[in-house]
């Protein structure tokens, strides 16, 4: 009997499936307080609209509450509670005003989508801004103007408040944290070197990179190098850089490593995070080959670096690139918004199905129609993932969440009972939200709607009536925000593919020909391993999408870890040059440049794979025959089978 029929597709199968990750037990304790406190005053004080409305503050910096260090929150939360405040002013203004409100609102959905696309904070605050405007236009705000956002805003400030009260406590403790778990990460990778489970720990040591540098450089941007303890945690994560390239080296051997070695980075993560500056005491294997020189050599200088109290800031080189003024970064961003293509191109698409929708429910009657413009905003966004994938958990989502609704508003008395109501649901937001947006928009409809019927009194009657308006919102994102631009059903990967092969070549040439200080390659080097953890998790993303555009990710996907093994081979050849090796010949190296211009470019023209020559040969023995060995199965790969 065949079972075909009976098989999930692959591409459900990634959607649905969870996320592990660890419960932040702070933040779940910050939103069942945030979130149940202003309804308990609401109701203390005779107005349990206005503590709605602050709660639904609260949910808001809930939402943006994800980042580790005490000035990073600060951003995240409340620069996007003040979009929030403007946005549902605004709404509340054109409040039924027929299609003057419709215009407004498209109007909003325009700049919220253009400045989504600038980062992570504009997107959230883009996000308040085009959510608060909607819900403005769509229910009746008690009190003055001016009440209602002040509310949500003083619901959204107190979760930052509570975020913020072991601040002088705990100051500098997430940057500490984050690159002593660098340290771990790294130690992983040795313990791994010459091992199957290799490619996996260089990705997580590039993940964990990325964002220990982004906490410490996003600190020391306003710093300026005056703090020694920011300082000190630059120059221990430059410090490390060094060992992550002799890794590479050390896995192309063959050979694992001495168990000494990585139990010696996690004893220097273990004094980073302790704050530790005495003798590090290492005991390492004494070295007899040119990558065993470079491993101790490496090790060896980052224990010094973690030993020394105070660090020169004039000495420290940002591998990143030190961050520009805030003045100058805000300048350029906006310059960006206004002139790229790509910003007007997803503010057009996000203004035309908000636009759609605010249209159709002043058309067709439509209950509790302001969810069907929620619906969008949420599935529309260019950083969240598939837009695809996002219609359809969010549609799974808010059945799920219905369930619970429904138990709670049919079984629940309306007054004080909403209070330990609420401090059940609300630390599930928190916690289930790392695991997939289908498992969040599950833990926020209940909330939503028990908020929602505070402020109209509707029951059970909200249910049915929010499960079609997110169906119709599903439905105008996915033909009016995804089928009708093809980029959106492409995989839209294969430049940024061909842009990082492109940067490849220039890292080969810069390692070998140029004489590029070792700065400048290392700025280059970090950059491109965080194109490709980039690359790496747009593919991914693309294989959440049905046929054929998930089929054609698939088909690329060696090619991306190809890549990343040709970054690998070529660090581990400067490497063993670094320390005592044959360099290669000008020609050896044009060679392979040559090779990784030409996939770059066929990558820029090709739509599907196709055929090309593998013919790379170089003297035996030479340091850069690995790279010519991945290279040449890069090549191949492209070749139809």
């Amino acid at each position: 009997m065949s079972r075909i029929g009976l098989t999930p597709p692959d591409w459900l199968v990634r959607n649905l499936r969870s996320q592990p990750s660890p419960v932040n037990r702070p933040a779940v304790a910050r939103a069942a307080i945030a979130m149940a406190l202003p309804l308990a005053i609401g109701l203390a004080v005779g107005r349990p609209a206005y503590g709605a409305l602050a709660s639904m503050g609260a949910l808001s910096g809930v939402i943006g509450d994800t980042a580790d260090a005490y000035r990073m929150r600060i951003l995240n939360i409340a620069i996007p509670q003040l979009f929030g405040a403007v946005g549902v002013t605004l709404g509340a203004l054109v409040y039924g005003q027929g299609w003057l409100a419709v215009w407004v609102v498209t109007g909003i959905a325009l700049v919220s989508g253009m400045i989504s696309t600038i980062g992570a904070v504009a997107s959230v605050s883009g996000l308040l801004l085009l959510l608060n405007s909607v819900v403005g236009a769509g229910l009746p705000m008690p009190g003055q103007w001016w009440l209602a956002p002040l509310l949500m805003t003083g619901g959204g400030l107190l979760v930052l408040l509570l975020a913020l009260l072991a601040w002088p406590l705990r100051s500098g403790v997430p940057e500490r944290a984050a690159v002593a778990g660098t340290y771990r990460a790294v130690a992983d990778l040795m313990a791994a070197c010459g091992r199957a489970e290799y490619d996996e720990a260089r990705h997580a040591v590039t993940q964990s990179l990325n964002q220990s540098y982004d906490l410490v450089l996003a600190r020391r941007a306003r710093h300026h190098g005056r703090s020694p303890e920011l300082t000190r945690l630059l120059a221990q994560l430059n410090a490390i850089t060094p060992v992550v390239e002799a890794a590479p080296a050390a896995h192309l051997s063959g050979r694992p490593l001495a168990p000494e070695i990585p139990a010696a980075v996690r004893h220097l993560a273990q004094a980073v995070e302790t704050g530790y500056t005495g003798p590090t005491g290492l005991s390492l294997p004494v070295p007899v080959t040119e990558t065993a020189r470079a491993v101790d050599h490496a090790l060896r200088h980052a224990a010094e670096v973690v030993a020394v109290p105070d660090v020169d800031p004039r000495g420290i080189d940002d591998r990143l690139g030190r961050p520009a003024a805030l003045g100058v970064r805000a300048a350029r961003a906006a310059r960006n918004v206004a002139l790229s293509a790509a910003s007007w191109r997803y503010g057009l698409r996000l203004a035309l199905c908000i636009g759609l929708a605010q249209a159709l429910v002043s058309i067709v009657p439509v209950p509790r129609s302001y969810w069907v413009a929620l619906t969008i905003t949420f599935v529309l966004k260019p950083d969240f993932g598939s837009v695809f994938s996002r219609a359809l958990l969010r549609a799974l989502g808010t059945v799920a969440g219905l369930v619970v609704a429904a138990a709670v508003l049919s079984q629940v008395p309306r007054g004080w009972w909403d209070v330990p109501v609420m401090l059940l649901l609300a630390p599930l937001i928190p916690a289930l939200t790392p695991r997939g947006y289908g498992y969040q928009t599950a833990a926020i409809t209940p909330v939503i709607l028990l908020l929602s019927d505070i402020l109209n009194h509707q029951g059970t009657a909200l249910l049915m009536p929010r499960l079609l308006d997110s169906l119709m919102g599903c439905a105008i994102a996915l033909v009016a925000g995804y089928l009708l631009w093809p980029e959106s059903w492409h995989t839209r990967v294969g430049d940024r593919l061909a842009d990082a092969v492109a940067d490849t070549a220039a890292y080969v040439e810069s390692a070998f020909l140029d004489g590029t200080e070792p700065s400048a390659r290392a700025r280059m080097r970090r950059r491109l391993y965080r194109d490709l953890s980039l690359i790496r998790t747009e593919f991914q993303r693309a294989l959440t999408e049905p046929p054929p555009t998930g089929r054609r990710a698939a088909a690329w996907w060696p090619l991306v870890v190809a890549v990343e093994r040709i970054v690998d081979a070529t660090t581990a050849a400067r490497v063993r040059v670094g320390h005592g090796a044959q360099p290669p010949s000008a020609a050896e190296v044009s060679q392979v440049t040559l090779q990784l211009s030409e996939l770059a470019q066929g990558l820029r023209e090709a739509e599907t794979l196709y055929e090309v020559r593998t013919d790379l040969t170089g003297p035996v023995g030479s340091v850069l025959e690995p790279v010519r060995q991945e290279v040449a199965a890069a090549r191949a790969i492209t070749s139809p089978r």
